[in-house]
């Protein structure tokens, strides 16, 4: 199940070696993670949860819960942190792992301390932003990972960025981004970087524990810390939810976009945010059927362009609907799906279900924080940027986290300022889709760009790229839609075409043959139908339109894997045509009945369900941390990071006031570790 191909990315692979899943000889390549390679052979049951023997998988690929927990080599890891080495002996964790054998011999060293003048948590787009802001300053700084490669979420992109082509690298994918930010971070000579090196906590003498590289344990005292540690995402009770095959979009686009595995044949997506609509073109983009994309609300709450290149796609979209139960016995085997009231409660009798062996939820995210607030109690100066600030598009984070690098330098000392200018950008490109604004007459002109991108929203490349200057946007306000002057003829190079990051604008050429046109239309997939072939255009929301001749096809120069198709239409269909369809509709399977809500699962590493919390909740029970002593919910290894606001959901359900509600008590370590470690503990 691996990808082997891929109209955007590169597929490159070193030598594989061995390894084994129980008695099973399988293959890995380098860089692989132990999740990935099992995926890559069909592998997605990861053992069974000891309380009820239900099957386990992964659920966030992030390191931030513990559901793909296995035994490698007798140790539990993280089967999606833990990369996969030649020889290594992977085992399912079925029920509780068993204590490892003691080593023959044990030593301690004393736990490094070291001092910087500036600790930056998280290598994605802020983080890496605010390392060169500070490196450039001559600042000494620390640059910390989990993963073993730069970039977070930007590996995960492989579209072009919306934003400030000037201030935030717009109209280029976010892999390429990822690159050159990696390239400004190490070309910084006072920043120093460790990969596989997740923050631990966050101490009240001002210390902060690092594991370095996987192994040692160091305590780093910064003069001034950055957290940019993005953030994790929401999930949803209902039952069925803990089947795997029931994951996020972050672990969805790592297995895809990242780790080059197909991890699904049919997807349905819940939640029409940009992360939602962005996944499941990506799942087109990877040969990944999409059956559906539900969205609670009446309308998707991601840019316009999104939802709209889906709709070309043929993807139906089900807005006032909501998911109601996954289906199946050790993984996901259908979905159904149901209309919600003006309260967002499903109807009965409008259910839908489909057949479909992935959920991917993308219901929003919440920043990882912790860091953050724990530096701000212990009197730790401390500034937040990217996601851990505040949830936004990632051109936004990069932007925030210049910022935020300035502001750690002022803190200091250094002469330094951040132009006012600079905030008013920030808060461009935080911005959310504004409205909806009419359609301009065409032009009458031989040749011309229709521009499909009506919603406010920042993005200004296409004005970037014209030669000509033809097409313009307000530079004091990005978000306002771009329009096309003609002032001047076009030349028809079709660089807005290419470079237009939500494939929202074509082209429409009368010069050969004013009653039959040609229309150039962006594409950027695999399969590239030939010059003759009768194609369906459809307009820029997806409505058929009539069949047209594909012309030929081409590239614009430096488009980077954006192909333009050619095609001959009708006059009157001409100004209309937003691309082409190649795919039929999706089936649907008899509607099932509505399953009980309170059988859903809302700890999922206790496996506590809704019906239990709500009983105590009704008992009176108003704190959090005694509904985790009775029940265990929030004591599981995540400690608390995806049920507690499920938690506090179950709360406002009932009725009752989030001022009468006591939270739970944080851990004061935000990831698992072994003991040993702390005491400088290392095997001989």
């Amino acid at each position: 199940m691996r990808i082997e191909s891929h109209p955007i990315l590169s597929v490159a692979r070193a030598e594989p070696f061995t390894f084994f899943f129980g008695e099973a000889e399988l293959l890995a390549y380098p860089g692989e993670t132990i999740a990935s390679a099992l995926f890559a052979h069909g592998i997605r049951v990861f053992g069974h949860h000891p309380k009820d023997g239900s099957p386990q998988g992964i659920f966030c690929a992030n390191g931030q819960c513990a559901q793909c927990l296995v035994l490698a080599d007798g140790r539990p890891v993280k089967a999606c942190m833990t990369l996969v080495r030649p020889g290594l002996r992977v085992s399912p964790l079925d029920g509780l792992p068993q204590p490892p054998p003691a080593p023959e011999r044990l030593g301690f060293r004393d736990v490094e301390e070291i001092a910087v003048e500036a600790l930056v948590i998280g290598g994605g787009p802020a983080g890496m932003a605010a390392a060169v802001e500070l490196g450039t300053l001559g600042v000494q700084t620390l640059l910390v990972d989990d993963k073993h490669r730069l970039g977070g979420k930007l590996l995960l992109q492989t579209h072009r960025f919306f934003g400030s082509r000037n201030a935030v690298y717009a109209g280029t994918r976010g892999i390429v981004i990822a690159e050159k930010l990696t390239a400004e971070v190490e070309a910084q000579k006072t920043v120093e970087v460790w990969l596989n090196s997740p923050a631990l906590a966050v101490f009240s003498d001002k210390k902060v524990g690092i594991l370095k590289e996987g192994r040692r344990y160091t305590l780093v005292q910064p003069q001034v810390l950055v957290v940019a540690t993005g953030a994790r995402e929401r999930s949803l009770v209902f039952p069925g939810n803990t089947l795997p095959g029931v994951y996020g979009a972050g672990a969805f686009q790592t297995l895809v976009n990242r780790d080059l595995v197909r991890p699904a044949e049919k997807l349905f997506v819940v939640g029409g945010g940009n992360v939602g609509l962005i996944a499941a073109y990506h799942a087109l983009q990877a040969g990944i059927e999409v059956v559906g994309l539900c969205e609670a609300l009446p309308d998707c709450t991601g840019y316009k362009v999104h939802k709209d290149k889906l709709l070309r796609l043929g993807v139906p979209i089900y807005t006032s609907h909501t998911v109601v139960a996954a289906h199946g016995v050790e993984h996901v085997e259908g979905i159904t799906i149901a209309q919600v009231d003006e309260r967002l409660r499903p109807i009965s009798g409008t259910e839908k279900t489909f057949i479909c062996d992935t959920i991917l939820i993308a219901v929003g995210l919440d920043p990882v924080d912790e860091f953050y607030r724990k530096a701000q109690e212990f009197g730790i100066p401390a500034f937040a940027a990217g996601d851990a600030q505040e949830i936004a598009e990632a051109s936004a984070a990069i932007f925030t986290g210049r910022i935020a690098g300035r502001k750690a330098a002022q803190a200091l000392g250094r002469e330094v300022s951040i132009p006012l200018e600079w905030e008013r950008t920030a808060a461009i490109l935080k911005s959310k889709p504004g409205g909806i604004q009419a359609r301009p007459q065409p032009p009458q002109l031989p040749v011309f760009p229709v521009i499909h991108c009506v919603q406010e929203i920042p993005c200004d490349p296409c004005a970037a790229v014209c030669p000509l200057g033809l097409i313009q946007v307000d530079p004091q306000d990005i978000r306002r839609p771009p329009r096309f002057t003609g002032e001047r003829r076009c030349s028809g190079c079709a660089r807005c075409v290419a470079f237009c990051p939500g494939l929202a604008i074509t082209l429409v050429d009368f010069r050969r043959d004013p009653e039959n046109p040609t229309v150039s239309v962006p594409w950027e997939f695999l399969e590239v139908p030939p010059p003759g072939t009768r194609v369906l255009a459809v307009d820029a929301e997806g409505t058929p339109l009539a069949e047209a001749e594909l012309e030929g096809v081409g590239r614009v120069p430096g488009a980077d894997h954006t192909t333009i198709l050619r095609l001959k239409v009708a006059k009157e269909w001409a100004l209309r045509v937003g691309g082409v369809r190649l795919r039929g509709s999706i089936p649907e399977i008899p509607p099932e009945p509505l399953p009980i809500p309170n059988e859903a699962v809302v700890c999922r590493c206790e496996r506590v369900t809704a019906g239990e919390i709500r009983a105590l909740i009704r008992q009176g029970v108003r704190d959090l941390n005694e509904i985790k002593a009775v029940t265990r919910a929030g004591m599981g290894a995540c400690g608390g990071k995806t049920c507690r606001n499920l938690i506090l959901r179950l709360f406002r359900e009932e009725g009752v006031p989030p001022q009468e509600v006591t939270d739970l008590t944080p851990r004061p370590l935000f990831l698992e570790v072994p003991l040993g470690l702390f005491a400088g503990m290392e095997e001989l």
